[in-house]
């Protein structure tokens, strides 16, 4: 008689760090279940959720889809629930004495009990292996875990740990096994990706991690996510600029401007040393688009600081930034100031800013108007075809709306384009 395969969905919350969890837990369990996973909160026998608790926010979405799946549990929808994640690693004891109906708890550094308990394949786990969801031609490659870094605000090391960096070798390996899959963008992520190899090697070893990535045959994009600005290691500029597959891009949070804020902070440097960072890199790297966050709201920031913030962003014209409301998070070092900054100021000085960044990428954008561009097509949508620039991170940055009535360009692909019109945030351009 045929035993039809339990049905098991992971969602996933959070970052991409989450994703790339959940794609090895995939990966191992896919032999035994039928198996989904993705980011919507869908039902199955069996369901995995992978929770985030970086900030306040993103804590009650994490608690909300446990509610809502102890609910599926108790209407009997599923059979079985497992929550695992950074909310997890943050509050496990009382999430465990406030959820009993959930069937297990576990922190990243528990996933293989986990395994071993559903009866998955931790070989392939151990071996990380990853069943990716999103976009076949686009992958997150985690080249490390936690951080070292004291950042006042940071709940990061509390729920991920030190920092450990992977043999550079076996990221080489994996990177090509995602190019032999079709894979034609890689973006690197770790909480801090300049940190790399010191724990390993005795010292940074990013310039040479990226030499080696860029010289594999058949590479496409090679993306760079969070980079920190404090001991940034200059010597990756020049392979930057001259290594065709890098993307002219780097994603470096800043977070602050004001001398004051940045240590209270504690960021590890200064406005003027954050402006000779950037002027080194944009020297060295000509046409690099620097993407950056900013926390509005910190403890004692006063006009006069969120005033300085503005007055950068107006003379450096960072092309990508993205901003938080502070988050008063326990357990952090920061949690030791007064939250003395309302949520009504926080929201009016969050809008200021990106009111002042929407116009700052008009401008940039209205200066690529009839420029030709490369573009990596993801989905269609009607008569268009929705692509990226090398300046344009996946599900955060701008999209280019190629025209293509024809329907000659397909997912995966690079295209030549020119650029015919543009709005604050998107592009739209004809094949070439």
């Amino acid at each position: 008689m045929h035993v039809k395969p339990l049905r098991l969905h992971i969602a996933t919350l959070g970052c991409s760090k989450n994703v790339f969890d959940s794609e090895r837990l995939a990966a191992s369990l896919s032999g035994r279940y039928a198996l989904s996973h993705s980011t919507d909160l869908e039902t199955a026998d069996v369901v995995i959720l992978n929770t985030c608790g970086f900030i306040d926010k993103a804590k009650r979405e994490s608690v909300e889809a446990i509610l809502h799946y102890v609910q599926a549990k108790q209407e009997g929808k599923i059979r079985a629930l497992y929550v695992i994640g950074c909310l997890v690693a943050r509050d496990k004891k009382v999430l465990q004495t406030e959820l009993p109906e959930v069937d297990g708890f576990y922190t990243q550094v528990e996933y293989e009990d986990l395994l071993r308990h559903l009866q998955g394949d931790l070989r392939r786990y151990l071996l990380g292996e990853r069943q990716r969801l999103g976009y076949p031609h686009h992958a997150y490659l985690k080249i490390s875990e936690g951080c070292n870094r004291k950042c006042s605000f940071c709940a990061i090391p509390l729920m991920r740990g030190r920092h450990v960096s992977r043999p550079m070798e076996e990221i080489l390996a994996e990177a090509q096994s995602l190019i032999a899959q079709g894979v034609k963008e890689i973006s690197l992520i770790a909480q801090d990706l300049t940190f790399y190899g010191i724990d390993l090697y005795g010292k940074r070893r990013l310039a040479d991690l990226l030499e080696r990535l860029a010289a594999l045959p058949h590479i496409g994009w090679i993306r760079l996510h969070y980079a920190y600005p404090a001991g940034f290691p200059l010597e990756i500029l020049p392979i930057m600029r001259d290594a065709p597959a890098i993307c002219k891009y780097l994603d470096m949070p800043l977070q602050h401007i004001s001398d004051r804020i940045l240590e209270r902070m504690r960021r590890g440097l200064s406005r003027s040393k954050t402006e000779a960072l950037i002027e080194t890199i944009r020297k060295t790297v000509p046409n690099i688009v620097l993407r950056s966050t900013f926390i509005v709201g910190f403890p004692g920031e006063t006009e006069d600081d969120f005033k300085e913030l503005l007055q950068f962003l107006e003379e450096y014209r960072l092309e990508r930034v993205g901003a938080f409301l502070y988050s008063h998070e326990e357990g952090t070092a920061a949690y030791a100031y007064s939250d003395d900054v309302s949520p009504r100021t926080k929201k009016r000085r969050y809008h200021e800013l990106m009111s002042l960044q929407q116009r700052i990428s008009y401008a940039w954008n209205q200066q690529l108007l009839q420029r030709e561009l490369k573009v990596l097509i993801d989905d269609r949508q009607g008569d268009f075809a929705i692509g990226r620039t090398e300046y344009d991170a996946l599900e955060v940055d701008n999209l280019v709306y190629v025209s293509d009535p024809g329907k000659k360009l397909s997912a995966g692909e690079f295209a030549w384009v020119r650029v015919v019109d543009a709005t604050e945030y998107d592009l739209w351009a004809v094949p070439l």
